[in-house]
């Protein structure tokens, strides 16, 4: 028996977490794991060739058992040339975070009575296209219906602005496990708008956990300073300086010191590790996320928002006090922390009952005016018919109207967070460059046009290779910055002459898929080619059916 209700899903690179909305309060609610627990450690270790362990367990064993274990995956999502091989095959970055989303899930339905199957999975904001098709795949072959893939800021500002829908510009600073979003977003008249966003896909708590580790075992080595030993060298050593040093991170956000045992070769030393060490420590770290908000506070006042009304701290490394302390200095915003393990999974959870009303919405009006669904726009439909599919709506999901009309009503505006071009030749050099069409930053869907022309007469064909880039310069003259993502081939009418006008346009839409289209505009009847951008840096529709297949022979266990 499967759940007709949307769940959140945060993915997360070393925490992950699913929601849903409750039916009676109508408010999200987070899941909780087998182990009681509100999150799941991001671990996977390949017990044998048809048992995969989840969770905690995966965790405490992870550099233990290192040849069996996977952390971290999320940082090679969309990495095709990424791959582990466990019992004589070969795993990639989706089938690995498939195992993740099947643990919560089958959590979930444990806790629930039902099976979860529609979910909405949550992702960096700079995620591309490789990394966002990547994750879509993996929830296709965990067995999930993937409605849409988010944002993980956006969605930390739709629970936000469901507790405080008042007009303001927020920016979401959220600092996880293993990445680091920095977002502004206008919550405006029950609309979430994102303006303008960046992040850093390998910055994390993690890299602070790191920094502890490698004190920790210098401080071991220090104590003995005739010896050559290295504790980094020991794996049960290392495994057991991860533990501590997370632990240690943790404490240090509540105490001002503590006492950190360092065990190895059989010497032990109790190292001291004060919050003021801590912060020297990672002093580097912090700067780095600094640096980012303060490139992307300067997008936005180019965008014409320059004022912010508040800070919101998410994730789970921002519990540290260090991160406030710094922000505070650096600017003038009330920070407030926010939910930070719970604000992304819950505001998915909210989007993905959005879409599942808005869709009961759509079916409701079609009756109504004998149309298709997809025909029906549900802002263009006459009051009194809209109205009347809300009431109904509500009536058979046993919930209240105005909660039906609240989340039917709610507008979510994304950006691109990445620009996209074609490669041209510039110049009388025929210099290669990236020439942009749609920057970064732009508002989704966003749509735009180009006319370029061929290089000599009687050309035959045209590639278009796209090209994804974080520059928002309309010419990027240095093709290594970019990464391309797609072509297309255009054939063209025998016998045109040089630099005859090859128009091209590209349509990206709310998920950040990308449609380009390329046309002979030599005349009125010059050929078409048209091609969606998937990216050819995720897996092919074979290898998703070759995983999902190979899914159905492995028990998952936490």
């Amino acid at each position: 028996m499967t759940d007709s209700r949307v769940y959140g899903i945060d993915l997360g690179t070393t925490y992950t977490c699913i929601a849903h909305v409750d039916d009676r309060s109508g408010r999200p609610t987070i899941t909780p794991n087998i182990e009681g627990e509100l999150t799941t450690p991001s671990v996977v270790l390949f017990e044998d060739a048809e048992t995969r362990v989840v969770g905690r367990e995966a965790k405490n064993t992870a550099v233990l058992e290192s040849d069996n274990v996977v952390e971290m995956v999320k940082r090679e999502m969309g990495k095709p040339e990424w791959r582990r091989e466990f019992f004589d095959r070969e795993y990639s970055p989706e089938e690995i975070s498939s195992y993740i989303l099947r643990k919560v899930v089958e959590d979930a339905e444990r806790h629930e009575g039902v099976r979860p199957q529609k979910v909405v999975i949550t992702c960096p904001a700079y995620f591309g296209i490789p990394q966002r098709e990547a994750t879509a795949a993996a929830g296709r072959i965990a067995g999930l219906d993937v409605l849409e893939i988010i944002n993980e800021p956006t969605a930390a500002a739709i629970t936000y602005g469901s507790q405080h829908p008042e007009d303001q510009v927020v920016l979401v600073y959220d600092l996880g496990g293993g990445t680091f979003d920095v977002t502004v977003i206008e919550i405006k008249e029950r609309a979430i708008t994102v303006i303008a966003t960046d992040g850093a896909h390998e910055l994390g708590g993690r890299d602070w956990d790191e920094e502890i580790v490698k004190y920790l075992a210098a401080q071991w080595q220090a104590e003995h300073p005739g010896t050559t030993v290295d504790p980094l060298d020991s794996p049960e050593t290392v495994q057991d300086l991860w533990l501590r040093a997370e632990s240690a991170k943790r404490t240090l956000s509540s105490l001002a010191q503590t006492k950190v045992p360092v065990s190895h070769d059989g010497q032990q030393v109790a190292v001291q590790l004060t919050r003021e060490k801590f912060t020297e420590l990672t002093r580097h770290l912090l700067e780095s996320t600094v640096t980012l908000t303060r490139q992307v506070l300067q997008t936005a006042r180019e965008l014409g928002y320059p004022r912010i009304e508040r800070l919101l701290l998410v994730g789970g490394s921002t519990k540290m006090p260090q991160v406030a302390e710094r922000l505070t200095e650096e600017f003038s915003f009330d920070i407030k922390s926010f939910e930070p393990d719970q604000a992304v999974a819950k505001g998915a959870a909210i989007y993905g009952q959005k879409l599942a009303i808005g869709e009961r919405i759509r079916h409701e009006i079609a009756n109504r005016l004998d149309r298709a669904p997809e025909q029906v726009d549900i802002n263009s439909a006459p009051a009194e018919v809209r109205e009347a599919a809300e009431e109904a709506v509500a009536s058979n999901l046993g919930l209240r109207l105005d909660t039906v009309q609240q989340l039917g009503g709610m507008v979510v505006r994304n950006v691109v967070s990445h620009s996209f071009g074609v490669r041209a030749l510039e110049g009388d050099a025929k210099v290669e460059v990236i020439a942009n069409l749609i920057l970064s930053q732009q508002t989704l869907p966003a749509e735009a046009k180009a006319v370029f022309g061929t290089l000599y007469a009687g050309q035959s064909t045209v590639e278009l290779r796209i090209f994804e880039n974080t520059s928002r310069d309309k010419r990027v003259k240095d093709l290594a910055t970019g990464e391309q993502v797609g072509n297309a081939i255009l054939e063209l009418t025998p016998g045109l002459p040089g630099n005859s006008p090859i128009e091209v346009t590209f349509r990206i839409d709310n998920e950040g898929r990308l449609d380009i289209t390329g046309r002979d505009a030599s005349s009125v009847n010059g050929k078409e080619v048209t091609a969606t951008i998937a990216t050819n840096r995720a897996l092919s529709a074979e290898q998703v059916a070759d995983a999902i297949e190979h899914a159905q022979s492995i028990r998952v266990i936490g």
